[in-house]
């Protein structure tokens, strides 16, 4: 099976040799300017990330697919706001690969990304939009990993499997989840985070993305 990994290399390409029509797809994306973090919960769009790998090693492991969820501003989950990239079968077609990751920034829309242990996540992202398309990835990110218990400590005081979480909020999933079912949990998880942070008067996005951050720093040095 060949991830993205095995096709991360441009070898004798440079960035610069993309089609036109891609180049002119990331420049637009670029000269966008990003969601204000300032607004209300409910009038910003999420994008919950999950991805498919061979490893749990960035930088040497293969990324095989990446499934992104928006929750729509009101904090729905709509079956038709979703995107799922699947890189396993696309060795040898660079310009397949670039086009998939193009539409993961259009989908994503400069808008916060939440995941469940975003270094993890991050990394695989960074490295492959760094050497893919020459650009330097670094969206407004919350990491489900550190503020579920943050926020829930009646059910958890520290990081726990997404399976506690099932439990603990009462949901139901059978057996091993692939990469959407597990977007969807995660979705699912963030429509009780945003209540709950709403509540504590972590009211916009700005203040989940330092909660986040916050979280993260206090647990990892305690």
């Amino acid at each position: 099976m060949f991830g993205l990994k095995k096709i991360l290399s441009r070898g004798n390409s440079a960035v610069s040799d993309l089609p036109a029509d891609l180049q002119q797809a990331l420049t637009a994306w670029r000269a966008t300017a990003a969601p204000s973090l300032a607004e209300a919960h409910y009038h910003t769009r999420y994008i919950v990330v999950d991805l498919t790998t061979s490893g749990f090693k960035p930088q040497e492991d293969d990324l095989l697919g990446i499934t992104a969820v928006a929750l729509t501003k009101g904090g729905s989950i709509l079956p038709d706001d979703v995107i799922s990239l699947d890189f396993s079968g696309l060795a040898g077609e660079s310009d397949a690969v670039d086009r998939q990751l193009v539409a993961f920034l259009n989908f994503t829309a400069k808008c916060p990304l939440v995941s469940y242990h975003w270094p993890f996540v991050g990394a695989f992202l960074q490295r492959a939009f760094k050497e893919r398309l020459g650009l330097d990835f670094q969206p407004a990110c919350i990491d489900l990993a550190w503020l579920l218990p943050s926020l829930f400590e009646d059910k958890a005081h520290s990081i726990r499997p997404l399976d506690h979480w099932l439990e603990a909020f009462g949901m139901e999933a059978e057996g091993r989840r692939d990469s959407m079912a597990n977007a969807l949990v995660l979705a699912r998880f963030m429509q009780r985070l945003l209540v709950r942070a709403t509540n504590k008067e972590i009211d916009t996005a700005a203040k989940l993305v330092d909660e986040s951050k916050a979280s993260s720093h206090l647990r990892r040095t305690h």
